[in-house]
């Protein structure tokens, strides 16, 4: 199937599901995906080797950043969020941390009222200069697609050590501040089942969620092209049966299926 990748370090805005109108900043390579995780799902295709690629610099990502919020600004048309997204996992830039800090001063000048947001798989979070800069993002969107190892690996496929108990005993250091992110679906890759909408797996995934808390969660399914063949899109009567399974367990919550 068909994918794509972000081809500038500020783009769009775009209308998000989720967030609304959101102006994305791209912290990777415009020419392939550097990400800590080899989704079966990701709408930017599979993760290639990155050695010697560029990534764009602190101050490359501040100027653009003004540049288009000044331009936003004189045509009225500020956006929603700021959302750091593109071509991978933003926090494996070396200066995720300054970047944030420059962002929020940029968005404080020149657009008080739009929210920061990232899209993170939450690889990243034993790093305490990452978890500290996301703690300054106001929609700290993080994901969870499974709490079950072996799935993890066939839906998520790190590209390095990883430990989904770790991941979740971070995650639940972030408490309220954490919007946890899990996209179901259904299929085969490489001759072997992926589902992660069983009982178990909703068990488990539900167990890991009244651990950390969060103060929000959303569910989704595939929406675009996948690089894997073979997966199926869950249902949103059954996004909402789930949704509500979770709601009678963790009721202080926000659930949100999209």
């Amino acid at each position: 199937m068909g994918t794509f990748l972000f081809d500038k370090i500020i783009f769009g805005p775009v209308h998000s599901r989720r967030l609304g109108i959101s102006l994305g900043i791209n912290l990777l390579p415009s020419d392939r995906k550097v990400c800590t995780f080899n989704c079966i799902y990701c709408e930017c295709g599979w993760t290639l080797p990155s050695a010697g690629r560029k990534l764009p610099t602190r101050a490359n990502v501040k100027q653009m950043l003004e540049i288009k919020l000044q331009d936003m600004s004189q045509h009225n048309e500020l956006p929603d969020v700021i959302t750091f997204a593109g071509n991978g996992e933003p926090s494996v830039h070396p200066d995720f941390a300054g970047i944030v800090d420059d962002t929020v001063a940029t968005r404080d000048r020149f657009a008080p009222k739009c929210r920061i947001a990232v899209l993170s798989n939450a690889t990243m979070l034993s790093h305490a200069n990452v978890a500290g800069a996301l703690r300054k993002i106001d929609d700290c969107i993080l994901k969870l697609d499974s709490a079950v190892a072996e799935t993890v690996a066939r839906l998520n496929k790190p590209t390095g050590r990883f430990s989904i108990d770790d991941t979740i005993e971070e995650l639940a250091h972030f408490g309220r501040h954490a919007q946890i992110q899990t996209l179901f679906l259904r299929g085969t890759v490489d001759g072997m089942p992926v589902d992660n909408t069983t009982d178990a797996e909703i068990e488990a995934w539900i167990a890991a969620l009244h651990r950390i808390r969060p103060g929000k969660v959303m569910l989704y399914s595939i929406s675009r092209d996948t690089p894997a063949d073979g997966l199926t899109k869950v249902s949103p009567d059954e996004l909402n049966r789930i949704a509500a399974r979770l709601h009678s367990c963790i009721p202080d919550t926000e659930i949100q299926a999209v």
